[in-house]
């Protein structure tokens, strides 16, 4: 593997399509990690395969076309959007105040608003510039710490 980059001022972006296929959710978060650690950005690695893996789990269990994700960076901010093809708003579960481990699910959103700078979401018309153009984008921003 190359050696990884100093972090980078200037700005990038990476999309990746994927099918409405369960094994995406580990291509994305072996992907995310691979173009972090090359932009020297690894100390994002971590919290960004979480929240990327619960948008494009997202993606791909509730939807049943193709999505994508997106990552861009704009220093010091990684933004990470994922694209599906259900126009419906992403929907966070409310936690109880005592959490039951016994849950599988319902708690992405949640996970993603708790760990990042920002989070949203809106729906795309005929303008999108993504594999449809419907569907909806949900994204999340991390911002690099000093």
């Amino acid at each position: 593997m190359p050696a990884p980059q100093e972090t980078s001022s200037e700005p990038w972006q990476y999309t990746l399509s994927l099918p409405n296929d369960p094994r995406a959710v580990t291509i994305c978060r072996r992907t995310l990690r691979l173009i972090l650690t090359l932009h020297g950005l690894s100390h994002l690695t971590e919290v960004a395969e979480l929240v990327a893996t619960e948008l494009v789990a997202n993606a791909v269990q509730h939807t049943k076309g193709p999505a994508a994700m997106r990552l861009r960076w704009v220093a010091p901010v990684l933004r990470i959007g994922v694209w599906d093809t259900d126009p419906r708003p992403p929907a966070p579960t409310a936690l109880a105040a005592t959490p039951n481990p016994a849950l599988e699910s319902g708690r992405g959103l949640t996970l993603v608003e708790e760990c990042t700078e920002r989070w949203g979401w809106y729906s795309l018309g005929a303008a999108a510039q993504l594999p449809d153009t419907n569907g909806k984008f949900v994204w999340c921003e991390l911002a690099q710490t000093a």
